[in-house]
């Protein structure tokens, strides 16, 4: 099977379906929704033969506990427990998707990027796949046979700390993004942690701006068009967001440019408020 690279419309996921080298997973989740609530939806429809990954089970470790912020990294040997058990080994191709553009199935792209692993990213999500006539299924998933998928370390190199972020931008060395809602950014609102406003210096890249109108991804000289003019230039960028989910679709972006992979702060905003004493601004993106 050829590699059709980290994006995947969902014409070629049809032909590839019951490929034994493709494997298909649902990340559907909502940040105030329940374990219960998503499994159910999933449960109801979804693409046929696809299994489900939570966030805050699967991809993110206690919050606060074992890592910095609301959804810190899992234990790499958990996850891959998780990886094997739904049947995926090291050699399979993982096509991610979810029904909210692709912003919390980014988590898992990035997840399986920085280690190594082939994953691509399903264009438009659930709603293209309905849209171009893709059937869907619904109750539970028979699982795969378990397979042996390797248990690898989140590659540091690929991780900012606070203290990275804050070092980066008093250095001027690259630009650090805010992939919330531009509003989450001025501080007009926030909805999930206790302080409102963006990291000082930081610069307002909401990942919706990524996709075009239906939800579909910017063409590759869009998108560096995009993040060029924020300052873009290497793999240096440092991408946020509340907790580190929704910052993988900058992320996902800023590759898909061609920019190379840029650094995930593990924690974000949820952990730069969190010890109460750095600084935060308000009020727009200076430009």
């Amino acid at each position: 099977m050829k590699d059709p690279g980290i994006l995947v419309e969902p014409a070629w996921l049809s032909g590839h379906l019951k490929h034994p080298g493709v494997a298909v997973i649902d990340v559907r989740w909502s940040p105030r929704g329940s374990y219960t609530v998503t499994k159910r939806e999933f449960e109801d429809e979804h693409i046929p033969g696809a299994a489900f990954l939570d966030v805050d089970r699967d991809l993110a470790g206690k919050p606060f506990v074992d890592g910095p912020g609301r959804h810190p990294l899992p234990d790499p040997d958990v996850f891959a427990a998780k990886m094997g058990v739904l049947g995926i080994d090291d050699e399979m191709l993982v096509v991610a998707y979810d029904d909210v553009r692709g912003s919390v199935a980014a988590r898992l792209w990035w997840m399986l990027w920085v280690t190594g692993h082939k994953v691509a990213l399903l264009d438009g999500g659930l709603e293209a796949w309905r849209a171009q006539g893709g059937g869907t299924e619904s109750g539970p998933v028979q699982p795969r046979e378990r397979a042996i998928f390797q248990s690898l370390p989140w590659p540091s190199d690929r991780i900012a700390t606070w203290g990275a972020v804050e070092s980066t931008i008093r250095a001027g060395t690259a630009p650090v993004l805010d992939a919330r809602a531009a509003e989450r950014y001025r501080a007009e609102t926030e909805p999930y942690d206790p302080v409102a406003g963006h990291i000082p210096g930081a610069r307002s890249a909401p990942w919706t701006d990524n996709l075009h109108e239906d939800g579909t991804f910017r063409s590759p000289g869009e998108l560096r068009e995009r993040y060029a003019e924020l300052g873009v230039a290497g793999d240096a960028t440092i991408c946020y967001c509340g907790s580190g989910v929704t910052s993988c679709h900058d992320l996902f972006a800023i590759t898909r440019a061609g920019f190379g992979d840029a650094r995930l702060y593990e924690g974000s905003w949820s952990d730069w408020v969190h010890e109460g004493d750095r600084p935060v601004a308000e009020g727009p993106d200076p430009g």
